[in-house]
């Protein structure tokens, strides 16, 4: 991630006016307001960093942001959806070319984005009491609904799920990409992502995936993004090691990767990963609450980094540390025999 020093940006004044106008959504909490973590603050100030002799944005193309299950990443959204629908998120610049402030969009169309109706309202159902709970924002935004909210000059904000080829050529000025871990090519996700992604080039406008770690044999748009994006803001915390099955090791990768997100109950955590342990699927439980991008306890191997791997033509050297494994079969299987080169991987 690009340290903030490095860039001018309008990050503290976007996080200003979403602790001035949003409010937490729901929970005993309910109406207060929304004051962001520093861990969503340094995002906001990166997200809107400005390289300024270029006069544009240090991450032009959008931003990946990876954090554990209920990190707080669907109430943060619904709080940047606000800001770029009525806050300060184009830059302005002085006659000597320096950043002096921050204006709205003239008409802002933004989507939230999923590869099903379910996925939307994650953010949606957030979003709409953010709003509606706001005195300054209810005034501003008062026209609300399940399916769209119209915002004044023309502008408005929608759910929009997987049918890619009716979104052909739509002008959106900023999109939040949601749960892009299970954005996959079945599913019709990374032809969504494609399109979504050159609508908003045409716009200047950006957009923000959101996910947990990603199980590295599906290809996912969560994936492809992390591994090879250009011009994408990348915010993920990299768990410290420890086991998943050895609670003290546990709880130490927890505290480090929920950060300050001070609503986690981790005891809470802890009884739903001993049940996927339990079940035989820890894999699940390190990706979605260590945050660890690791394949499925039913997966083989990882196909792709096979790929990278592989070498038609090539002999481990004299001495080298090869180690090998077996897969065996009782019934009606395969057997599989596996050498590794310790050093190379091949």
């Amino acid at each position: 991630m690009v340290a903030v020093s490095e860039y001018a940006t309008l990050g503290p004044v976007v996080t200003d006016w979403i602790q001035r106008h949003c409010v937490i959504p729901d929970g005993p909490h309910m109406g207060e307001p929304f004051v962001l973590t520093d861990e969503m603050v340094a995002f906001v100030n990166n997200f809107y960093a400005v390289d300024v002799k270029a006069q544009r944005w240090a991450f032009p193309r959008g931003a990946q942001l990876m954090r554990p299950q209920k990190w707080g990443k669907g109430p943060f959204s619904a709080a940047l959806i606000c800001a770029e629908a009525a806050g300060p998120v184009l830059p302005v610049f002085d006659e000597n070319g320096e950043l002096v402030s921050g204006r709205a969009w003239d008409t802002p169309w933004i989507q939230v984005t999923a590869v099903s109706e379910d996925q939307t309202a994650n953010v949606f159902r957030a979003l709409l009491p953010m709003i509606q709970l706001s005195d300054s924002l209810n005034m501003e935004i008062a026209d609300t609904g399940l399916t769209r909210v119209n915002l004044p000059g023309g502008g408005y904000i929608e759910p929009v799920t997987a049918s890619a080829r009716s979104r052909l050529g739509q002008r959106i000025t900023f999109a939040v990409q949601d749960e892009v871990h299970s954005w996959v090519q079945t599913n019709g996700g990374l032809q969504l992502a494609d399109n979504q992604r050159r609508n908003l080039a045409g716009m200047g406008g950006r957009f923000i995936e959101t996910t947990n770690a990603y199980d590295p044999v599906e290809n996912s748009v969560a994936q492809r993004t992390f591994e090879n994006e250009p011009g994408v803001l990348l915010d993920d915390r990299e768990p410290v090691a420890g086991s998943v099955r050895n609670k003290r090791e546990r709880r130490k990768v927890l505290k480090q990767v929920y950060g300050d997100s001070w609503w986690v109950d981790l005891d809470r955590i802890e009884d739903e990963i001993d049940a996927l342990v339990s079940h035989g699927d820890g894999a699940q439980a390190e990706r979605f609450f260590l945050n660890r991008k690791i394949a499925s306890e039913g997966a083989a191997f990882d196909v792709e980094a096979f790929k990278k791997l592989a070498k038609a033509k090539y002999r481990p050297a004299q001495g080298a540390v090869v180690v090998m494994g077996v897969d065996g079969a009782r019934h009606d299987d395969a057997i599989a025999v596996v050498a590794t080169e310790v050093k190379t991987g091949f």
